[in-house]
């Protein structure tokens, strides 16, 4: 990772903003983190298909055992044993056998 500021300075630098510069400052970095989090999301659902059998944990505690039924733009759809749709982020879902 490239280091272009370190966090003295960038904090330095962002204590002299007024308020259009911090909020402008604030939308980038909400752009950034939305990009940087699309691509993690992206390369985690990579790592599943259609059809693949994956469980994941609820709330609960307790494991859900499922199929996956389609691959959307945030989640995986999930049809569970007990025939229930859930939409689970991908990192929360792991394949099974």
């Amino acid at each position: 990772m490239i280091k272009l500021l370190d966090k003295d300075s960038a904090i330095e630098a962002i204590q002299k903003l007024g308020v259009n510069d911090l909020r402008f400052l604030n939308s980038l970095i909400v752009e950034r983190l939305k990009i940087l989090y699309q691509m993690k999301s992206s390369i985690q659902m990579s790592s599943f298909s259609i059809g693949d059998k994956v469980n994941f944990q609820v709330s609960a505690g307790c494991v859900k055992r499922g199929i996956i039924h389609r691959l959307n733009k945030k989640t995986v759809t999930i049809i569970t044993e007990d025939n229930h749709q859930w939409n689970v982020a991908p990192g929360l879902l792991r394949h099974t056998n």
